[in-house]
């Protein structure tokens, strides 16, 4: 009855975040780098609210998976390097949330997919991540990308992959891989990043936005 009573309450807190257009870092456990890429979700809001008409907040929010807060926001993001772990509190918390509408979004900043991989199954120990492909209209819904994922940075040579976990016909968990969008997202400054490659990463990064917002 207390679990139940909880749902409510957060589906309801939920349905305003629809209204707030604030979006999410998740400060998850393990001992990864959460907070890496500091400059990258201001610089990805404040272009989305100027190119998408979002009314984001200039400042991301910072959330735990355990808590009731992320049911505020329609959005949340996750970056790192290293470990992560959930318990399975944050698992069910997390599972909720995705199931009633909220939208996960890891982007792998290089080293965390197979402790992602590990800790998403304790969310969803009945479905995998699957490549989601070109055709998804995550690639399409405001900018153009018919080859899917764009190649940010380099790590291993390998191809960028956008995996996905849908519900219900909804993607609720996208996991970009051999990207690196946030680097892309940051300052120019940092990485050096030519202003076309910086340009790719902000307009994938609006689209990934608006598909949260709108479905």
């Amino acid at each position: 009855m207390i679990r139940k009573l909880t749902q409510i309450i957060c589906l309801l807190l939920f349905s305003g975040a629809m209204f707030a257009q604030d979006i999410a870092v998740l400060q998850y456990n393990g001992g990864g780098d959460w907070y890496s890429n500091p400059t990258a979700l201001p610089n990805l809001i404040s272009f989305c609210n100027q190119n998408i008409s979002t009314a984001m907040s200039p400042k991301p929010k910072t959330v735990k998976p355990e808590s009731v807060d992320i049911f505020q926001y329609p959005y949340i993001h996750m970056t790192g390097h290293g470990n992560v772990f959930f318990t399975e509190q944050d698992a069910e918390n997390l599972r909720n949330y995705l199931l009633s509408g909220g939208f996960l979004h890891i982007d792998d900043n290089y080293g965390m997919a197979p402790y992602v991989k590990k800790e998403l199954v304790k969310i969803f120990p009945d479905k995998e991540l699957m490549e989601l492909p070109t055709s998804h209209p995550i690639f399409s819904n405001k900018y153009k990308f018919p080859q899917g994922l764009p190649k940010i940075h380099e790590h291993d040579g390998e191809r960028p992959q956008a995996f996905g976990i849908i519900y219900e016909d909804r993607l609720v968990l996208l996991f970009t891989f051999e990207s690196d969008l946030g680097d892309g997202w940051e300052n120019p400054e940092i990485h050096n990043d030519p202003e076309e490659v910086r340009q790719k990463a902000l307009k994938m990064g609006a689209n990934i936005i608006k598909y949260a917002f709108e479905n």
